[in-house]
């Protein structure tokens, strides 16, 4: 395997063919778009739905592409599932990440 396989290798893959807009181009108040979210919470929502290959990709994902960090992500991510808007715009994610949520608290 050569360096440049190694690093597409390392790349998570998109969930979908629709890009996460970078850091610079998402403005917390962007206009709300049809469910109701504004475009930082569609790319919190876009980036959780992505499958990671490594560890750490995630973060330095959060960091480049949204310009946060991992525990502000995850405040706004928990936040953003007790939202019926997010539960509109992404109904299998939201319910898979409130079940997760959900049994996290049960075991503690």
């Amino acid at each position: 395997m050569g360096a440049d396989e190694e690093e597409e290798a390392a790349r998570p893959e998109p969930a979908s063919a629709e890009p996460v807009e970078p850091a610079s181009s998402v403005e917390p108040a962007a206009p709300a778009g049809p469910a109701g979210l504004d475009a930082r919470d569609r790319a919190v929502l876009a980036l959780e739905a992505r499958s990671w290959r490594t560890a750490g990709a995630k973060e330095r994902a959060v960091r480049e592409e949204l310009g946060l960090s991992s525990t502000r992500y995850y405040q706004l991510l928990n936040g953003l599932l007790d939202r019926p808007e997010a539960l509109a715009h992404a109904p299998v994610l939201v319910n898979r990440l409130r079940r997760v949520r959900d049994a996290r608290r049960a075991a503690r």
